[in-house]
């Protein structure tokens, strides 16, 4: 019996613990494995204020620093075992609340970093290789649709430089588009909200470019004629009518009531050819700077509350089509 006892006084109590990732980062859970060889209670001090009494806890410092961790096993005294840990700033990166990407449509890109000693910080933005901006934030769209957009990221702070480089795949998106005939070929530009891609090579938009007329239409189940009109507005060269208004070249750009009062300039550039959009309300016309457009107007009196926005620089417009189906 004496020496059960002597050889159970020699066994060696260890009281240990290790903890995973070995290198945290601020902001990032810590898992503690308890290592110790026996014990009921536990006391545990993570250095930063924080304790626990559980056997295997987990811990999240919310600063980077080394810290002291401290274990006690069943309120001994002799059963302790401290250990170090570091914890290091986290790894910037930035972020966007959307998961699907289409063309023309606004994106915000966030930057992400811990920086609780406030360091200078500098941002440098690209996309696809360009440089983009240089705030914590950037605002962009994509125009190349089917294909990945690379979005990059410089962070610096405290003298540390972090690269990130993301690629998010861009879909295409159906819209309406308008139809442009020049000496070169049919165009069709497709419309996207406020924004519009290139105009391209379009062999489909010959159709409708060639029923395009603006000196006869049938509005209301009356058909309107160039020749009638003229009557009314002696310098008409074309018109298209909706809600009871009018807008006509003659010369420039103008809309008037349907039976020829307030009559407003729209353009008083040389228009050569315009059409007028129904599904988005909109009134395209080109002159000798491009082709541009504008919001039907809004009141009775015709006047605008909108300015002209240029769509495109092209020139030598012989004629204009709007098409509501989507491509």
């Amino acid at each position: 019996m004496t020496l059960c006892c002597a050889m159970m006084s020699c066994r060696k109590v260890t009281i240990q613990f290790d903890y995973f990732p070995e290198e945290p980062k601020a902001g990032e859970k810590v898992s503690f494995t308890n290592l110790s060889s026996t014990g009921q209670k536990w006391a545990w001090t993570f250095g930063d204020g924080i304790t626990s009494a559980l056997k295997a806890p987990s811990h999240t410092y919310k600063k980077p620093g080394t810290y002291k961790i401290n274990l006690k096993v069943d309120n001994k005294s002799g059963w302790t075992y401290t250990k170090s840990i570091t914890v290091y700033d986290t790894v910037p990166t930035f972020t966007c609340k959307d998961s699907v990407y289409f063309i023309y449509d606004d994106y915000t890109f966030t930057a992400n970093i811990y920086n609780p000693y406030n360091y200078p910080v500098t941002y440098q933005w690209k996309v696809n290789g360009k440089e983009a901006g240089t705030e914590s934030t950037l605002k962009t769209y994509f125009t190349e649709p089917d294909k990945d957009a690379e979005v990059g990221l410089r962070i610096t702070m405290n003298g540390d430089t972090t690269d990130i480089l993301k690629r998010f795949y861009i879909n295409d998106l159906a819209t309406n588009s308008v139809l442009l005939r020049t000496p070169d070929g049919d165009y069709r530009q497709r419309i996207f909200d406020e924004r519009a891609e290139a105009p391209k090579l379009d062999p489909t938009a010959a159709k409708l470019l060639d029923a395009e007329q603006d000196t006869m239409q049938v509005y209301n189940g009356y058909p309107f004629r160039l020749s009638e009109l003229r009557e009314v507005f002696p310098e008409l060269e074309g018109f298209h009518i909706a809600s009871r208004k009018i807008y006509f070249r003659a010369g420039g750009l103008y809309v008037a009531h349907i039976d020829g009062a307030d009559i407003v300039e729209i353009d008083g550039e040389p228009c050569y050819a315009m059409t007028l959009d129904t599904k988005d309300n909109r009134i395209y016309w080109a002159n000798d700077r491009g082709v541009w457009y504008r919001p039907f107007v809004g009141s009775d009196n015709n006047q605008f509350v909108t300015m002209p926005v240029l769509l495109n620089s092209m020139t030598n417009i012989q004629k204009i089509a709007a098409d509501a189906e989507l491509h």
